[in-house]
């Protein structure tokens, strides 16, 4: 049975669905306002992954996934400027062609790691009136208050508000979690949505019942996933950064509207840092899933990369471990290149690599088992049928095989060697594939004088 950390519990636990056949996800996406890094997107490989293991499990998946376009701010007390309108102006872009850009961006980048496109992806800027409807649900019952800046949620009306992040609402102070702005009621209060200053005229900006202005970071989530998925569902995803202020929010606004449970499963993901250190172009260590490829990494080993760590743990990205990853996939797709067509498959292997899977998604494990049977007894048409199987929820694309690029230096060895064999001399032409081999190459002779070229 698929076992999952439940960041609600702090446990480990079984994974019962909703419904026993079909299974309901919702990630958190991008604020499409600047480039996608690697850390970024280690996380939605950690989506891609869960999603390919539930439904190996059997399960049917909806999985639903907003684009953050507007309405999240630089600062989580509410201050600051919206991110889109910082990116238009850094750009020198509008705040629409912003967003288009950077979703691209980073659809791009998933294209690149494989991750499979979400059954649902809805923009914020699509659904404002949903958004407007459930702030108008929580005004009804109370749950709202008005200051000059904004509508505000009133925590201290919600009494489980802190069940996700287990904080000591005692220990809180102003500055430390969020600033204290003039008409807050508590420290923990939120915007639901933000007035459009005076004097100022915002590129995204919509009216509403209180006013002209835009919807706050976090009722965008409840509002799309609830309309989406129904008022409880199974999974919800996101960084770790998320807990203790962004999802602890969409927990009490949506319960304080539906009054039933938001969500049953909450999973998150750990940082990336690289070489120690946070990720940051004042570093220069700042890095996209293009910028990969361009310094001549395969995007799927830097997917690879990621499999090595487990998703609850921090990660630490240097180019010297992207290095080793890459080399280790070209040698798994080399050794693949040599096997028998697929057939049969080995049970035993099979079955380790669900169990591991199954555990809590441990892919390090999973993929230690995947070498082990590369490296087993079992004839090598049985090993690609359960590597075949595998790769569905490795996502690594084993059934591709790249084309050799093979130097012009070893190309030649290749033809004196191709020579020799049809003057009958095998004696000299397999000093010449001793050669071969030491330049990183060999040759395998196959049915009808054709020879294969691999990497070794």
């Amino acid at each position: 049975m698929l076992q999952i950390y439940n960041t609600l519990s702090r446990s480990v636990e079984e994974f019962k669905p909703i419904n026993p056949l079909h299974v309901s996800i919702y990630s958190c996406g991008p604020t499409v306002y600047d480039y996608q890094h690697i850390g970024h997107m280690r996380r939605y490989v950690g989506d891609d992954i869960l999603v390919r293991v539930i439904r190996a499990n059997g399960f049917d998946v909806k999985h639903v996934m907003n684009i953050t376009d507007v309405g999240h701010l630089t600062s989580d007390s509410d201050t600051g400027e919206d991110k889109m309108e910082k990116g238009a102006k850094k750009f020198g872009m509008s705040v629409w062609d912003i967003a288009k850009k950077f979703e691209k961006q980073f659809f791009d980048s998933s294209d690149l790691l494989n991750i499979k496109r979400p059954n649902v992806v809805i923009h914020a800027t699509d659904a404002i009136q949903d958004q407007v409807d459930l702030i108008q649900i929580l005004e009804e019952k109370g749950f709202t208050y008005k200051t000059s800046d904004g509508i505000y949620f009133d925590t201290s009306k919600f009494p489980r508000y802190f069940e996700l992040s287990h904080q000591n609402p005692d220990e809180l102070k102003a500055g430390a979690r969020v600033d204290m702005i003039e008409g807050k009621k508590n420290i923990t209060d939120f915007a639901l949505w933000k007035f459009s200053s005076k004097g100022e005229k915002r590129q995204m900006e919509w009216d509403s019942p209180w006013g002209i202005g835009f919807p706050g970071w976090h009722i965008e989530c409840s509002a799309m996933s609830m309309k989406n998925l129904g008022p409880t569902f199974d999974i919800h995803t996101g960084g770790i950064d998320h807990i203790t202020i962004h999802h602890t929010n969409e927990i009490a606004q949506s319960q304080a509207a539906s009054n039933k449970q938001f969500v049953k499963y909450w999973v998150h993901h750990n940082f990336l840092q690289v070489n120690g250190q946070k990720m940051s172009k004042s570093l220069g260590n700042f890095y996209t899933v293009e910028d990969i490829q361009k310094k001549g990494f395969d995007p799927l080993a830097l997917r690879y990369l990621y499999l090595q760590t487990h998703y609850r743990q921090e990660m630490n990205f240097t180019f010297k471990s992207l290095d080793g990853a890459q080399n280790a996939l070209k040698h798994l797709r080399s050794i693949i290149s040599e096997w028998d067509e697929p057939k049969i498959g080995c049970a035993e292997f099979e079955g380790r690599f669900v169990n591991a899977v199954n555990d809590d998604v441990n892919m390090p494990e999973a993929l230690a088992i995947a070498w082990e049977l590369v490296k087993s007894d079992y004839p090598s048409k049985a090993k690609a049928e359960s590597l075949y199987k595998m790769d569905k929820i490795l996502g690594l694309q084993l059934n591709r095989h790249e084309e050799i690029k093979v130097p012009e230096d070893v190309q030649k060895l290749i033809d004196e060697r191709e020579g020799l064999r049809k003057q009958k001399r095998f004696h000299l032409s397999d000093q010449i594939r001793h050669k071969i081999r030491k330049s990183g190459y060999d040759v395998i002779d196959e049915k009808g004088e054709k020879t294969k070229i691999v990497r070794i």
